[in-house]
Formats: C-alpha cells, sequence, structure tokens
C-alpha cells in the first residue's frame, strides 16, 4: 500500500468534488461476450463462475484506477486486488461466503475455488475482510439487467468503502455466441466510466486469449 501526493494526483479535484456527496456510489449494466470462457471452463471440467471471477479480477487488477482505495479519507494504491465471492452448495438455499487470493493461474484458481467452496463451514472468515477486496455474486436463474448492493452509509467511514461489486446472471445463447449481463457498482470518489470501460476492455482481451 502506498499513499499519494494529493498536490499531483490528476484525480484529485473529481476526489474532492465527489467527497461532498452523501452517496457517491452508483451502479453501471452491461453485457459481456464469455463464449471462450465458457469453451474454456467446460473444455477443462472447471467452474464457470469460478472462470468467471478469475477473469474478472484479473481484468480489474490490470486497470490501475482499481487499485485505488480510501483509508481516513485518504486515496491509497494497492498492490492488487482479491476476491470474494458468494457459493451455494447443491441442493442448498443458504449462501456462503468464500475470501481467497487471486492466482496467476486460472486453473488452479478455479480448482481451489471449488474446492474452498465446499469445504468451508462457515458463513464468512471475518479475519479475511478488507478494502483490497472485490465482491462477487451471481444469479444464474435470471438474465440479469442490473442490480444494487446493500450498504450501512449511516457507519463510520462508509463513504470511504472503495469495494467494487460485480453480479452477473445466466448466460443467453445468440447467433452462437454466449453473453451475460454484469451489473457493477463503484464509488464516483474513485471510478469513473471510462474505467468500467478499460475493465471490459481487458475481459475481451482475456478471454479471446484463452487456449481453447
Amino acid at each position: 500500500m502506498s499513499e499519494l501526493d494529493m498536490s499531483t494526483w490528476e484525480r484529485r479535484d473529481a476526489y474532492q468534488y465527489f467527497s461532498f456527496f452523501s452517496n457517491p456510489f452508483y451502479m453501471v449494466s452491461f453485457r459481456l461476450d464469455v463464449s471462450d470462457l465458457y469453451r474454456y471452463t467446460k473444455a477443462r471440467g472447471l467452474s464457470f463462475y469460478a472462470g468467471m471471477i478469475w477473469v474478472c479480477t484479473e481484468a480489474l487488477n490490470r486497470v490501475e484506477a482499481f487499485h485505488m482505495t480510501v483509508r481516513d479519507g485518504k486515496p491509497v494504491r494497492l498492490p492488487r486486488r482479491d476476491p470474494s465471492f458468494t457459493a451455494l452448495r447443491p441442493g442448498a438455499e443458504q449462501f456462503h461466503i468464500v475470501t481467497m487470493e487471486h492466482m496467476d493461474d486460472m486453473d488452479a484458481f478455479c480448482l481451489t475455488a471449488d474446492r474452498l467452496s465446499k469445504t468451508q463451514d462457515s458463513f464468512l472468515d471475518e479475519e479475511k475482510e478488507s478494502d483490497q477486496l472485490i465482491y462477487y455474486s451471481c444469479l444464474p436463474w435470471i438474465d440479469l439487467t442490473a442490480m444494487t448492493n446493500e450498504r450501512n452509509l449511516s457507519a463510520p467511514g462508509a463513504l470511504d468503502d472503495s469495494i467494487p461489486r460485480l453480479c452477473w446472471g445466466k448466460y443467453t445463447e445468440e447467433n452462437g455466441r454466449k453473453t451475460l449481463g454484469v451489473s457493477m457498482e463503484v464509488n464516483h470518489r474513485l471510478i469513473d466510466g471510462v474505467h468500467i470501460g478499460r475493465f471490459a476492455e481487458q475481459f475481451g482481451e482475456i478471454t479471446s486469449g484463452l487456449t481453447k
């Protein structure tokens, strides 16, 4: 983690402007082509959900703005972000939350995520909670168009919450391509639409480069 020099930070004015908002969070929904990712995971017997988490985490970490967080009202740079995601065991209705470190290797990540999802015996490991995370969820029963997230805006430091939140629904197929709706919620003090656009570009580059 490293503190920024506010006198030279190009985002200083926008950061200060949105810091006066009582609710600086906003949500954007968009569709992503997951055809290549689907083929890759199915060919290797991997979880498509875990694959999505890996690709999204990798893509977010390639965009500098998503390394930023706010601590005690001051912007700082994180070395990376790690995933924290909801998981649902077969036949269950109550989800639990799995938090783990990101990995360079997608296959190893998917296998580890699957093992942790099946063996974790608590709802949440609070010791792993930090502002370095990305929160993920999935509604595979519906074609998701948008989703907001719960927040306690009355909590101390609530406006410093800079954890990106991503959710997606089930994929649909048209003309031989699979797409799904993704909803991303971010803090406008740090993230603009251009950064979300760069995330989507990185997602496409990563998935198109997957070895079939």
